[in-house]
C-alpha cells in the first residue's frame, strides 16, 4: 500500500466497515458513531482516548467506543499502518447480549490498547475472512462461509469483552440536555446561548463543562454530528452534493475536508466503497 493511502474495503457483513492504512496523517479529535477494533501492523501512534494518553505499536489491538473522543498522531517519520473493522451500535448489542447469555446489550471497550497477540490473531482472521468477497447468500459455500465469519466475529468480541460488560460513564444531566438538542437535529441552527439556556447554565460555564463530559467543545460536537450524519446519508446513496447540503455544511468542499480530516478517507472514496 502506498504511502498516506486509505482504503475502504467492501465487507460481507452487514453493519460493518473495513479500512485499510498506511499514513503519517495526524488526526484531529473526533468520534465514530460505531465501535473500532483494530490492529497496528507498522510503525506506531500515541492517541487521546477516554482512557487518556495512550501508545500503540506493531502487533498492538485499538478499540474506540460510539461517541470517545480520540485523535491520533504517528510516532517518528515513517508513519503507521494499520487495519479496522468499525461495527454498528446494533450488531455489537446483539454480540454483548449472546456472550453475557443474555444478561445484558450495553457494552464498551474499557481498553483503548490491547497487548495480547491472541486477540490480534483474532481479529486477523475476523478480517481475512469480510474481505474476501462474497455475499450472504443461501448456497451451501456461500452459508458455510457466512457461519465462519459469525464464529470469528463472536470469537473476537468474546475475548475483546472479558470484564467489560454493564460499564458505563456518567454525563452530568445538564449536559446531557444541551448534548441531546444537538443529537435530536445536528442541521438544526444553534447558539451557545440556546445550549446554556437548557441546561441552566452561564455559557461559560456550559462550554467549560461540555468540553469536561464530552472531551468536544459544543461546536466540534455538533460539527462532528453533522458529519456523522453525512456518513450515514452517503451510506445510502445520497450524491455527495445533496447529503452536503442536507447537513448543514456551506458546500460539497466544505463537508469533503471536514470528512478526510476526521476520517482520513474522502466522502467520495466513502460512498465508492459501500454503494
Amino acid at each position: 500500500m502506498a504511502r498516506a493511502q486509505f482504503r475502504m474495503l467492501r465487507c460481507a457483513i452487514a453493519g460493518v466497515d473495513a479500512v485499510e492504512a498506511e499514513t503519517r496523517h495526524t488526526f484531529p479529535r473526533h468520534t465514530h458513531e460505531q465501535f473500532g477494533i483494530g490492529v497496528i501492523h507498522r510503525g506506531a501512534q500515541k492517541s487521546l482516548s477516554g482512557r487518556g494518553m495512550v501508545e500503540a505499536g506493531p502487533g498492538d489491538t485499538i478499540t474506540v467506543n460510539p461517541g470517545e473522543v480520540h485523535d491520533g498522531a504517528p510516532i517518528g517519520d515513517a508513519g503507521r499502518s494499520w487495519r479496522m473493522l468499525y461495527f454498528d451500535p446494533p450488531l455489537i448489542a446483539n454480540a454483548a447480549r449472546d456472550i453475557s447469555q443474555g444478561r445484558t446489550s450495553a457494552f464498551e471497550f474499557a481498553q483503548p490498547v490491547i497487548a495480547d497477540a491472541r486477540i490480534a490473531a483474532r481479529f486477523g482472521a475476523l478480517f481475512s475472512a469480510v474481505t474476501a468477497g462474497g455475499a450472504e447468500t443461501s448456497t451451501p459455500v456461500e452459508t458455510c462461509a457466512t457461519i465462519a465469519r459469525e464464529e470469528r466475529l463472536l470469537m473476537l468480541l468474546a475475548e475483546a469483552m472479558r470484564g467489560d460488560l454493564d460499564r458505563d460513564r456518567a454525563v452530568p444531566d445538564a449536559i446531557s440536555l444541551a448534548r441531546s438538542r444537538i443529537d435530536d437535529d445536528p442541521t438544526a441552527a444553534v447558539t451557545l446561548s440556546d445550549l446554556a439556556w437548557d441546561s441552566g447554565l452561564s455559557r461559560f460555564q456550559l462550554l467549560r463543562a461540555f468540553a469536561k463530559a464530552t472531551g468536544l467543545t459544543p461546536h466540534a460536537y455538533l460539527v462532528q454530528r453533522r458529519v456523522d450524519a453525512a456518513r450515514r446519508l452517503i451510506r445510502r446513496g445520497t450524491p455527495l452534493a445533496e447529503a452536503a447540503a442536507t447537513c448543514g455544511f456551506s458546500d460539497q468542499s466544505h463537508m469533503t475536508r471536514i470528512f478526510t480530516r476526521k476520517y482520513g478517507i474522502s466522502p467520495g472514496a466513502y460512498a465508492e466503497a459501500v454503494n
